[in-house]
């Protein structure tokens, strides 16, 4: 039986850990940090790193990392051991507080949009004391940003710390306008992850599975998801040991793994979090993807993170559950019973139509890659639309201001808002919109377009950002209101009004959608190019400089890192479709077909007035498919190349978006349609029927 209350977070050098080891002055100073932000002095980081060193020495550890999370989107460690030489030959085992704080990995050899040359190697590592410490094999880690020497952020941990810290400033401002006075606004994040689990031995076998996370080819089942009994259905025995595994394991780190369950595809399942503080939430959905994976691979089993690896049946996303708390424990995002309370509510939910309506783009780019397009509009995930959904009793309010109708609740009254008592919204008052990318979901918004794969740091430094950016617009403005009442209404009254066309309760994997949407002014960004096409678009550069996310400089690096990162995925797997229908596919057609054939040459021998027609039929459509399956890769091959050599990072990832993508259906069609007419012994990889039903 696991003790669940010990086994947890203790692998983590956490506060209790802290408060525990630390000299009651040193960790105060440290605390002040932790919920301040205060600077970390010298003298007291070192007393935190002898006490961190001898805590994880204790704990098996030989060595520290930094670990950190440049641009590749997964996360990076340089180890080093505790080991100090001593003049007798002994070694003494030390942790300074300057190598806690600070340390120098490599920094031209990770993604930085041409802003490192391979010469200029130096970046820095800086602890993050608001993310704790863990143990993870025999290696203390350590969460850090990462910089170049000349202090831009190489890292996804950079912009969202600095995000995090300008949305708390402007909500500060915000609550200071009704009478509130509160130190720190966080924004709290619970990832729900979703995954695919199949056998190791078969995974082995698919070149595509290994080299690029998805099947490029695989014809349809005979049983696919249409029955809808995986969902919530009972666990598999294996699944269920490797859940118990995962849980135990993602415990020890201190991870709020509470939910799991079956999803609705075959072999897809789903593990959801307890919120945490953002920064905390993405480092720890980090460490999950990582440990996911591992312990998998201790079960016989491989952990599918991709967002689409199988065509056919759902993908996997990543749903971002996403809102802000103040020091106190007020969730901003709660609606309240008083009528002041109301008008701070829809005062926050104003700001964040108006932020969504306006940064349509940026919301899109946040999710944007090669995996996630193909999940993406797909009957199963939300479109690549971006609108609100707000559930039937908040919309009715909103629509009351937006038609200046009076709003019907249990006596009808003409709603004045911060006046005038507003009915209170319990959480679960509304039903949940699975279509919708970004959903009111009770006292959060749950932004359901991420992809299983993705760091959720862009997502949520863009949520962090955008927001910020309105509600410093709105405390400008009211600020110097001599009415606040009345300047208050006016605010809410005009925005709800000019934004309400984000609003959208409907289904949105309707077609009509897609003709409403356009009608309305809002943005189909349908691929990863589509979208980046207005990364670098004045109100974009204005806002994120303005918020001191980022740089213009960084921006430029984040555009050609995501560009390049996205042509780098489909040149990979153009490259390996190519192999394994040249060594894999065709070979194993032109085996069955020699089979086939010297089967009906014995049998005329014996027979010679048999007709074989059937076999005779067979040949002739394998005769023709795999000549047809080799000319299109030899088309495929050619658009490749002209894509490779389009010219910038954006005109070569636009060649592969819209002449090698759909080559490459083409292909594979051809290919599936061979798949099912070649006997079971000539099949050269493991079919979708024992990828998702062998485990």
């Amino acid at each position: 039986m696991v003790n669940v209350p010990e086994l947890f977070g203790s692998m983590v050098f956490n506060q209790k850990v802290m408060k525990d080891r630390l000299p009651k002055e040193t960790f105060k100073a440290l605390k002040k940090t932790l919920d301040d932000g205060a600077p970390l002095e010298l003298d007291v980081a070192n007393v935190v790193a002898h006490a961190m060193k001898e805590w994880a020495i204790e704990k098996g550890a030989t060595h520290y990392a930094h670990w950190f999370q440049p641009l590749t989107g997964i996360t990076a460690e340089k180890h080093d051991s505790f080991i100090n030489p001593q003049d007798d030959g002994t070694v003494i085992m030390t942790f300074s507080g300057k190598e806690l704080v600070k340390g120098e990995p490599d920094a031209s050899s990770f993604p930085n949009g041409g802003h490192r040359a391979t010469f200029e190697a130096r970046g820095y590592t800086v602890w993050d004391p608001t993310s704790y410490p863990f143990i993870k094999e025999h290696t203390l880690c350590i969460p850090t940003a990462f910089c170049s020497y000349t202090g831009e952020a190489l890292d996804k941990k950079t912009p969202l710390l600095r995000s995090m810290e300008s949305l708390d400033k402007q909500a500060k401002r915000i609550l200071k306008l009704f009478g509130k006075d509160v130190s720190h606004v966080a924004t709290t994040v619970g990832p729900e992850q979703e995954y695919f689990i199949v056998d190791h031995e078969l995974w082995a076998q698919r070149k595509d599975l290994r080299m690029t996370g998805r099947t490029l080819f695989g014809a349809k089942p005979s049983k696919g998801q249409e029955m809808e009994d995986q969902y919530f259905a009972a666990l598999n025995p294996r699944i269920v040991k490797y859940m118990e595994d995962l849980n135990e394991t993602l415990w020890k780190y201190g991870i709020l793994s509470k939910t799991e369950h079956n999803e609705v595809a075959p072999a897809q399942h789903e593990m959801a979090p307890i919120f945490s503080t953002t920064n905390m939430a993405v480092d720890q959905n980090q460490l999950t993807m990582e440990v996911m994976k591992k312990v998998a691979k201790r079960h016989g089993l491989e952990c599918l993170l991709h967002e689409k690896p199988f065509a056919g049946v759902n993908g996997s996303g990543k749903h971002n559950n996403w809102s802000m708390s103040t020091n106190h424990g007020e969730n901003l995002l709660e609606p309240g019973k008083t009528p002041e309370s109301n008008a701070q509510f829809l005062l926050f939910l104003t700001a964040i139509l108006k932020a969504v309506d306006e940064n349509q783009d940026l919301l899109r780019m946040s999710v944007a890659s090669a995996g996630n397009d193909h999940r993406l509009g797909a009957n199963e995930a939300p479109p690549a639309i971006i609108s609100v959904y707000l559930g039937d009793e908040l919309y009715k309010v909103l629509e009351s201001i937006v038609e200046g109708k009076p709003y019907a609740a249990d006596k009808k009254d003409t709603m004045k808002i911060g006046v005038d008592l507003l009915p209170a919204i319990p959480k679960d008052s509304t039903d949940r919109n699975r279509t919708s990318p970004f959903a009111f979901t009770g006292n959060k918004f749950e932004f359901r377009s991420c992809g299983s794969a993705l760091s959720i740091s862009g997502p949520n430094t863009t949520l962090n950002a955008i927001v910020a950016y309105v509600l410093k617009v709105f405390a400008d403005e009211l600020e110097g209101a001599k009415d606040f009442e009345a300047a208050l209404n006016t605010l809410i009254d005009r925005e709800v009004k000019a934004h309400w066309r984000i609003v959208f309760n409907g289904n949105g994997y309707d077609e009509s959608w897609k003709v409403e949407a356009a009608k309305r002014g809002l943005m189909e960004l349908k691929t990863t190019p589509d979208a980046m096409a207005h990364y670098k678009d004045a109100k974009n550069v204005k806002l994120f400089t303005e918020m001191g996310v980022y740089t213009e400089e960084e921006m430029e690096a984040h555009y050609e890192t995501k560009l390049e990162k996205y042509s780098q995925i489909l040149n990979i797997e153009v490259e390996t479709m190519l192999e394994m229908i040249n060594k894999d596919i065709l070979p194993a057609a032109y085996s069955y077909v020699s089979a086939v054939a010297k089967t009906v040459a014995e049998l005329k021998a014996v027979v010679p007035s048999a007709k074989a027609a059937a076999e005779t039929t067979l040949l002739s459509k394998l005769d023709a498919l795999t000549g047809d399956l080799a000319a299109k890769a030899e088309e495929l091959s050619k658009v490749h190349l002209a894509a490779k050599g389009a010219g910038d990072c954006m005109a070569v990832a636009k060649a592969y978006a819209d002449k090698v993508l759909p080559k490459m259906a083409e292909t594979r069609a051809v290919a599936d349609e061979i798949e099912p007419l070649i006997g079971e012994g000539y099949k050269p990889f493991p079919c979708y029927e024992d990828l998702l039903y062998r485990v």
